[in-house]
């Protein structure tokens, strides 16, 4: 299949049943196991449901080329980028299970009905056996949940809300990539250092799960440190103007502004803030500052200038120079020509996993491949040793900080790694506050049957 031409590929199948509202596809039977879309033929479907359109798709694009590239890999194409580096050695170039890996594609237009509708059709059209993509946690929520009525493994993509692996957490869906809270762990510390303990901060925040749980996040760690929370004011996704929410901050006694945005929403409400002249004035004796939490390689480059010394966190970035990263950035820059994102590093590193795990246990059947991924210790993907806990499939791994670089010297590195903080630093409970307390449960993993 070609990897330039976005097509639809995999067996035609019917829906054959019902559940939870959504047409079931056909269940297939192999010995005592049935599960959904099991492969039978010499090949195997996998779903890349992506924002190729919207204010999130610059990332949906990059993650598209990873999930490609990871495939060809996958299949033996290519120098096998972090096949190389991985600490599991059971994927050998010839496929999953000997099977051919093909995909097929949707466009999630970072909204959770079009994302749910893409993802049904995969399952039911395309009879797909894993789902990935992804650049919105609300979207993420909706297909995770739409995996698990199917019976269908959801390996998410760039998704950073709390309730993703925290009350929305579900046994058929996994993150590989970080959360609001462990940005709010490694971003306080640097912070205070920066700019002491007696700040007053105003919180804009994208009006979906990923904004509230991530401005609930800094809030209290800023708060943890002596930082006043001055106001917090939400925002539409896609807004494209945010002069009007932009202006009271002048007069709010706030001398920060913490950008609870991504995506074309973060380059947009920077880059005005910075029209504003926000980053040049004097407040409460101190120099204002801004901070935009959640950073990515992407919106770096389209904010321009205006992001030069403007503290954030990432999950991975490509200047890293463990030997998984630099495989990764050597087949990805030699195919598409420029360093991979943050976004890109986690659905590749997603699509890895989820190929390893069902090697490891022998079969495509979901709840066997959940438990081979629950406690999952592994290294070698980018992100130093990490571990998929088993009580609610979040990765935890070492967080970035990152700031504005004040010199970049070509349009790819114009955000500098601070600092990395270690896993110790970033590890809560299981049943936090933030990720739904006691109440919150993965339920039982579902195959489909």
């Amino acid at each position: 299949m070609s990897k330039t031409n976005i097509t639809r590929r995999g067996l035609m199948k019917t829906g054959a049943a019902t559940g939870a509202g959504l047409a079931l596809p056909t269940i297939f039977t192999s010995g005592a196991a049935a599960f959904t879309n099991e492969p039978t033929g010499s090949t195997v479907t996998l779903g890349f449901n992506v924002p190729q359109t919207g204010p999130y798709a610059d990332e949906g694009i990059d993650e598209l080329r990873a999930q490609q590239l990871a495939v060809e890999h996958l299949n033996g194409e290519g120098d096998g980028g972090m096949l190389n580096t991985f600490s599991s050695k059971v994927l050998d170039g010839t496929g999953i299970l000997g099977k051919k890996v093909e995909y097929v594609t949707g466009d999630t237009q970072t909204k959770s009905d079009a994302a749910r509708a893409s993802a049904k059709s995969m399952i039911e059209k395309d009879g797909v056996v894993m789902i990935n993509g992804g650049s919105s946690s609300g979207v993420a929520v909706a297909v995770q949940g739409l995996c698990q009525e199917a019976g269908i493994i959801f390996m998410a993509g760039l998704t950073h809300s709390n309730d993703t692996t925290g009350k929305d957490r579900k046994a058929n869906g996994f993150r590989h990539f970080f959360n609001a809270y462990m940005s709010g762990a490694a971003l306080a510390p640097v912070l205070k250092n920066a700019y002491g303990t007696d700040r007053r901060a105003y919180h804009l925040t994208a009006d979906y799960t990923w904004g509230w749980t991530q401005q609930e996040s800094i809030q209290a760690s800023t708060e943890a440190i002596g930082w006043e929370t001055v106001n917090n004011v939400m925002t539409p996704v896609g807004a494209g103007d945010f002069s009007s929410y932009i202006a009271p901050v002048l007069n709010s006694g706030a001398d920060v502004l913490v950008l609870n945005h991504y995506g074309g929403d973060m380059i947009n409400s920077l880059t005005q803030a910075v029209q504003f002249g926000l980053r040049d004035k004097q407040v409460n004796g101190k120099q204002f500052e801004i901070v935009v939490p959640l950073y990515s390689e992407l919106m770096a480059n389209g904010a321009g200038e205006n992001i030069k010394g403007v503290y954030g966190s990432m999950n991975w970035n490509w200047q890293l120079q463990d030997e998984g990263t630099k495989a990764f950035v050597k087949s990805f820059g030699e195919k598409y020509g420029r360093p991979p994102s943050n976004s890109a590093q986690t659905c590749y590193a997603q699509t890895i996993l989820y190929a390893d795990a069902v090697t490891r246990a022998g079969s495509f059947e979901p709840c066997a491949v959940a438990a081979a991924l629950e406690g999952f210790e592994f290294d070698g993907l980018g992100n130093g040793p990490t571990l998929y806990r088993a009580e609610d499939h979040q990765c935890f791994k070492d967080v970035l900080v990152m700031k504005g670089a004040e010199n970049p010297t070509t349009e790819y590195d114009t955000l500098e790694i601070v600092e990395i903080t270690p896993v110790d630093q970033v590890t809560y409970a299981p049943d936090h506050a933030m990720f739904g307390g006691a109440e919150a449960s993965l339920g039982a993993c579902n195959n489909g049957a």
